[in-house]
Order: structure tokens, then C-alpha cells, then sequence
């Protein structure tokens, strides 16, 4: 058994201490993942890698002891938690109190604000809702895929899924997310 397993099995059996003993093990993971999602977001970006990593955990591990069925389960639920968090600060950056859909630009530049990459978040994010309704397991492999940037490996261990499972899935929804966001982009 290893020890993130141990940990997981005190913190489900109420251990206090163990979930300050899971944070040091997997936050170099985590960081990783996060930084890897962060690299894809726009160069203007204020949130950083680490700053995702805490506010995850914050909502992990929060003010109750967190309930984890083995570190699929722990990675899926960071996974989701990190999706959450990019998704509320790109509806909150795109409120139109926070300037709408402009883009911050440098006043030499001289150009037009354009639509940024939070539209593109915000839309693979209500496509991935509505997958997720049809297809549940399908849309864990895109979060963990493509919100924390697992490889297809790490996806198949973290789902308890076979490899060639996990690759069918993730082609199945990318074209799928493809269809509805481009649908979606289009309008009725």
C-alpha cells in the first residue's frame, strides 16, 4: 500500500492530522498539473500555478476532513476543482462590470479589443455540462485530460480505466465538445 493510500484510508477514518500529511505528498503533482492547465491560459493571466494549487486544496480539503476513494478518486476531484476555479474567474473577468469581453492591450499597439480565451473556457465549460449529462465517465476524461493535463496513462490509472479505453473516450468527446461548441458558437 503506498503511503498517499494510507493517508487517504486515516483521513476516510476521521484522522485530523493525515490531511495535513496528504498535502506535502501530492503538492508537487498538483503544482505540475497546474502548471501545465496554466500554460495554455492567455499571457495575461494573474493567476498562477501555485495560487490554483491552494485554492483547490482550500476547496478539497476545506473546513471538513475530505472523503477520497484512493488517489483516482483524489485526482479526479482536484481535477475538478481546478476546472472550477479557471471557470468562475472567467466568468468573473467577463462580467461586463470587469470590461465584458475586451482584452487588456497596450495603448501603443492601437488596437481593438478583441474576444479573449475566458469565451473559449466558458464555452468548452457549457459543452462539457451538457457531455457530462450523457456521458459521465467521458467528461472525467476530459477533465482530467484537459483541465489538469494528465496524459492518457495518468487518466487510465486515475479512472481505473484501460489506456485504449481512455484514447476511444477522449477522441469520442473531442469531437463531440468539437460539434457542440461550434453549434453553440453559431447560435440558434
Amino acid at each position: 500500500m503506498t503511503q498517499m493510500t494510507s493517508i487517504l484510508e486515516s483521513i476516510d477514518q476521521g484522522g485530523r492530522q493525515a490531511a495535513n500529511e496528504l498535502l506535502p505528498l501530492v503538492y508537487a503533482e498538483l503544482r505540475k498539473l497546474a502548471a501545465a492547465k496554466m500554460s495554455h491560459e492567455s499571457p495575461n493571466q494573474t493567476l498562477q500555478p501555485t495560487a490554483l494549487v491552494h485554492e483547490a486544496w482550500l476547496r478539497l480539503a476545506g473546513n471538513q476532513s475530505p472523503r477520497f476513494d484512493g488517489r483516482g478518486h483524489f485526482f479526479a476531484a482536484a481535477a475538478e476543482a481546478m476546472r472550477r476555479i479557471l471557470i468562475e474567474k472567467a466568468r468573473r473577468k467577463s462580467a461586463l462590470r470587469h470590461g465584458g469581453d475586451q482584452q487588456r492591450l497596450d495603448i501603443d499597439d492601437l488596437q481593438l479589443a478583441m474576444p479573449g480565451k475566458d469565451d473559449e473556457l466558458l464555452a468548452m465549460n457549457d459543452a462539457l455540462n451538457k457531455f457530462a449529462v450523457i456521458h459521465p465517465i467521458q467528461a472525467e476524461v476530459v477533465k482530467l485530460r484537459y483541465f489538469v493535463g494528465l496524459t492518457h496513462v495518468e487518466t487510465a490509472q486515475a479512472l481505473r480505466l484501460s489506456e485504449r479505453t481512455v484514447k476511444n473516450h477522449w477522441a469520442h468527446a473531442r469531437a463531440w465538445l468539437f460539434r457542440e461548441i461550434q453549434s453553440l458558437s453559431r447560435g440558434p
